[in-house]
């Protein structure tokens, strides 16, 4: 009899086990940026957060570097359909299936800590709203440093517009090219995933991107020289996810959720060091190989910005919807 009230014991408590383990779910995150990068940190710092805010209830692995074979321009496709659990999503990543969220922060209109952070709070807004209609939910933001872009070259040091317009240029996003096209500079879209080997092959002689992160994709192997041509404050990276899944939690995991992405956001929404680390930066690459140029003159960089607040006007109202109405309520928010 003792043999076999131990053995109904430990079944009942393995029993348990098992359906204490059956209850944990276990989510994959997908991230489109390298491991090194500051944000991959916080991403994973978020799914840990979650974890622990839900007692283990929801274990989230991050998935970086497109190891999923997911493409950003793709997020609005595959996430409503939960394809991923969650994804890292970025407005500027998506004009061809939203035109209005690629208008509502063109690179560029922003020179300023202070602008940013009047506007972060509308561009959170219409982020939350817009993904809604997509079927994904804004759960949370990771906010990105007031970068500076620079323009990286493979074999000629080029640092005014007059040259750049004789090389080939890669950019991310469609803003970019508008406003390359208007300067009278050739710029295609290459995902980042895909820059090294074009810059590497030929397929491109320059690309647009912060010396911030240039290490992170190795561009220092393939870039000669480099210059710096304007400033970058962007809108937040998106933790989002399907809405219908987001519809089917609990409010407990709602919540876990929520306040694991509101820490994201407090952590990253500081912008004081920004630019030492740029400074920082460049010297790392400077060592690495990169000899740094003068900035391109001022008259370019005024240029630069003059064509992107045309630029911007020209896109909105070309993709029409709601595009017009968020760049007036991120204007409005900017005071101007």
């Amino acid at each position: 009899m003792k043999k076999i009230a131990r053995t109904t014991a430990i079944s009942i408590v393995a029993a348990g086990f098992m359906a204490a383990s059956a209850q944990a779910a276990e989510w994959r995150f997908n991230n489109p940026l390298p491991e090194k990068r500051t944000q991959t940190a916080e991403f994973i710092q978020f799914a840990e957060d979650v974890k622990k805010n839900t007692n283990g209830e929801i274990d989230i692995t991050v998935y970086s570097g497109g190891s999923l074979g997911l493409k950003n321009t793709d997020a609005l496709r595959f996430l409503p359909k939960g394809a991923v659990d969650m994804s890292m999503v970025w407005a500027n990543y998506l004009g061809r299936d939203a035109p209005a969220l690629g208008t509502v922060m063109v690179q560029g209109t922003i020179g300023s800590e202070e602008e940013l952070r009047k506007v972060l709070p509308v561009v959170k807004d219409i982020y939350s709203e817009a993904f809604a209609e997509w079927g994904v939910a804004a759960t949370g933001f990771v906010a990105l440093p007031m970068l500076e872009a620079s323009i990286f070259c493979r074999e000629e040091p080029v640092r005014t517009l007059a040259q750049l317009k004789t090389k080939k240029l890669r950019v991310w996003a469609k803003d970019q090219v508008e406003n390359f096209k208007r300067l009278g500079v050739s710029a295609q879209i290459i995902p980042q995933e895909e820059m090294y080997v074009a810059m590497k092959t030929g397929v491109v002689d320059c690309a647009v991107y912060p010396a911030l992160y240039a290490h992170t994709v190795s561009l220092q192997e393939v870039a000669k020289y480099g210059a710096f041509l304007y400033p970058m404050a962007s809108g937040p990276y998106v933790l989002g996810m399907s809405s219908k899944k987001w519809d089917g939690l609990s409010d407990a995991h709602k919540k876990a959720i929520q306040d694991a992405g509101q820490a994201a956001w407090d952590r990253t929404n500081t912008y004081a060091e920004d630019h030492k680390k740029e400074l920082a930066a460049r010297e790392k690459l400077e060592a690495q190989g990169v000899k740094w140029l003068d900035d391109f003159p001022q008259a370019d960089r005024d240029a630069y910005i003059e064509a992107v607040n045309v630029t911007w006007e020209k896109l909105a109202n070309e993709a029409g919807g709601d595009a017009p109405a968020y760049r007036k309520r991120v204007l409005a928010a900017m005071g101007r």
